[in-house]
């Protein structure tokens, strides 16, 4: 478990909604850093995996394996409020 990741799902989807290969992770959600009020009863956030995209991208088990832990850190990072480009720098993206 990562510390202090409360009330999130993961969740596993073929593509995303517009149908492209290119994106291989989402955070749907509020960040941390931009909770204001948030309490008891709200819907869960949900970090979301697409499964063909990262089969398209990937060559073989270890590199799949591979990108689905980069796609995990990534998303989760979204979860703490740390955006794509503090995520560039830190070789996340």
């Amino acid at each position: 478990m990562v510390e202090g990741l409360d009330n999130v799902v993961f969740v596993v989807e073929d593509r995303p909604e517009d149908g492209s290969l290119d994106l291989l992770g989402l955070y749907d959600g509020w960040a941390l850093t931009e909770r204001d009020r948030y309490g008891v009863g709200e819907l869960p956030d949900r970090i979301i995996l697409y499964r063909e995209p990262h089969l398209a991208a990937c060559a073989d088990e270890d590199e799949l394996r591979d990108e689905i832990h980069t796609t995990l850190v990534h998303e989760i990072a979204h979860f703490y409020g740390i955006d794509d480009e503090k995520l560039h720098e830190l070789g996340w993206a």
